[in-house]
């Protein structure tokens, strides 16, 4: 029966994700359609409040502009976390933030991690979590979301357009209704939607206790449509107020993958090649397939320890798990919260089996099964590029990507991209590993430890932001060094592509040829994945086998 509901919730996604992906592609053509009268007047009234005037930018001036807003944000915000103890609405008297972790949680939110160093149920204000955390869950998805329709624009030929306007575009017309029309569906579900802080409840036991309440439903869809992932509560999506039923459940996991699954099809739309955004939908979609199997199976096969006991586990592994979803429910929802790159959880990551805890972690390595809202797609496309270049290589011709010629400056800024992700990943687990400071934060002192490490700085360089959460980081030497991680993760790889999109821009198209590799191919699908399997993948085999495969090994 679960097996059954989970293919249902998979067609569905499937059936609108063309539907989806068409419909963003037209909100991102400027030119002049029926669905202005609706949102045209309003953003409109935005442009004249901010003096945006709409004209085309180039690369650079697009990333200058979308780095200086997001700076100005993160600074709003820290100063809203370190002053949230003398600001009005703070029913439950919550304090003002301490200064690095009020740096951790903006960069944090603004990069589209949301990271959590902090308790849901006490962390933040009311004022905090309406004007603070839900403004960046619009803001940072919707800036990711720009900035990948502007590289698609660029690979396309046409100019880039204005962040301005494709982040307002963005959030008016897609996050926002998408968002309100879920938040209703919440409601109806049993998702709490009040500015009312606690309720008092008698227990049996004779007590009194005081249940956190609160904007949840609103809260929550933007978490889950914007692949923002962090928890209204402490323990996130596994509260029975943040997510109450297996249809809450279901209607999370489409709106996690809602966007991000659809981008192919818009990319297949604004370059004019719809089966080449098919392929890389169908390439990205098997390896999900395949990722997500093998995390059912794992599951499924319950504790090894306890196997060799010889105790029967009819459900697979419960630990860690919420009943109401069981075990296959819960693989899913952790494959899909990493695939997507959106970090929320239903279950304990940290109980998840080795192997299960390994794809989880080969998730975010990747962060191109399909990944997060506009910058996953973005790693699509640079692993795009590589296959073409790797062909080229191989039949001793210049690679060609939608008529455009890869050259050397092309390739460097790609291998820069490339090298980044690991290094972040490994640098700074290498770092927390070596100073007392981070090997004081681990719980487990085993090969369980590493991975707690590694899982927290690939959660941070992939903003996801979920956690083995049984590392210790609500430290100052955690909340910088994951805020480093997570700033440079999200803007060098956005303002390098910018630059690859902005140099094929200016170069003339090359006529097609006999010679001409097509990338709307079967075989352009076959060593697409190749290629992120070869050039990912590999990059962290080592850490990999040091972690999460040798507990594997020695259970």
């Amino acid at each position: 029966m679960a097996l059954l509901s989970i293919c249902i919730i998979l067609l569905i996604v499937l059936l609108v994700a063309k539907p989806m992906g068409l419909y963003i592609a037209k909100v991102f053509d400027y030119a002049p359609s029926k669905i202005d009268r609706v949102y045209l007047p309003m953003e409109r009234f935005f442009y004249r409040i901010g003096g945006v005037k709409g004209e085309n930018q180039s690369w650079k001036k697009y990333a200058t502009t979308l780095i200086l807003t997001n700076m100005v944000m993160i600074c709003i915000v820290y100063f809203v976390f370190r002053l949230q103890g003398i600001l009005p609405l703070n029913p439950t008297n919550v304090p003002g933030m301490e200064p690095t972790l009020a740096f951790n949680t903006a960069i944090s939110f603004m990069t589209n991690t949301n990271l959590q160093h902090y308790s849901g149920e006490s962390g933040l204000s009311l004022l905090s979590q309406m004007i603070a955390i839900i403004f960046l869950m619009f803001a940072a998805p919707g800036t990711a979301l720009a900035t990948a329709i502007a590289m698609i624009r660029g690979l396309a030929g046409k100019p880039l357009g204005n962040f301005f306007v494709d982040l307002i575009r963005g959030i008016t017309r897609i996050l926002l209704p998408v968002s309100v029309m879920a938040a209703l569906v919440f409601v109806g579900l049993g998702v709490p939607q009040t500015i009312d802080a606690t309720v008092t409840a008698h227990t049996i036991s004779g007590q009194d206790q005081s249940i956190l309440r609160g904007p949840v439903a609103s809260f929550l869809s933007i978490k889950e449509l914007g692949n923002n992932g962090g928890g209204y509560f402490g323990v996130n999506s596994s509260h029975p107020y943040e997510n109450p039923n297996i249809w809450s459940n279901a209607v999370q996991i489409l709106l996690m993958l809602l966007v991000t699954i659809s981008l192919p099809f818009t990319y297949g739309k604004m370059v004019g090649n719809r089966k080449q955004g098919r392929i890389l939908f169908v390439s990205a979609g098997l390896l999900f397939v395949l990722i997500a199997g093998a995390a059912f199976v794992t599951e499924s096969n319950g504790n090894p320890v306890i196997n060799q006991l010889g105790i029967h586990q009819d459900s697979g592994s419960m630990e860690g798990k919420e009943v109401r979803f069981g075990t296959l429910h819960s693989a899913l929802y952790a494959m899909v919260t990493t695939a997507s790159e959106t970090g929320a959880v239903n279950t304990m990551h940290d109980t998840l089996s080795p192997l299960t805890g390994l794809l989880t972690l080969l998730n975010m390595m990747l962060n191109t099964v399909f990944g997060g809202i506009g910058a996953g797609f973005m790693n699509m496309l640079l692993y795009a590029m590589v296959a073409v270049f790797l062909s080229g290589l191989m039949v001793g011709r210049t690679p060609e990507f939608l008529g455009k010629k890869i050259e050397g400056k092309e390739m460097k800024l790609i291998a820069l991209t490339l090298l980044i992700h690991p290094l972040l990943i490994l640098g700074a687990s290498a770092l927390a590993m070596f100073t007392q400071v981070g090997r004081e934060a681990i719980s487990n002192p085993g090969f369980h430890g590493i991975s707690q490490v590694l899982y927290e700085y690939t959660s941070s360089a992939a903003n996801n932001g979920s956690g083995f959460e049984g590392l210790g980081d609500a430290t100052p030497f955690w909340n910088i060094s994951t805020g480093i991680v997570m700033m440079i993760g999200r803007y060098f790889s956005i303002v390098t592509l910018l630059a690859v999109a902005g140099s094929l821009l200016k170069k003339q198209t090359v006529p097609e040829t006999i010679g001409t590799f097509r990338t709307d191919s079967s075989l352009f699908g076959a060593i697409f994945i190749t290629a992120i399997l070869i050039v990912g993948a590999l990059t962290f085999f080592p850490v990999l086998v040091l972690g999460p495969a040798a507990e594997y090994l020695t259970l």
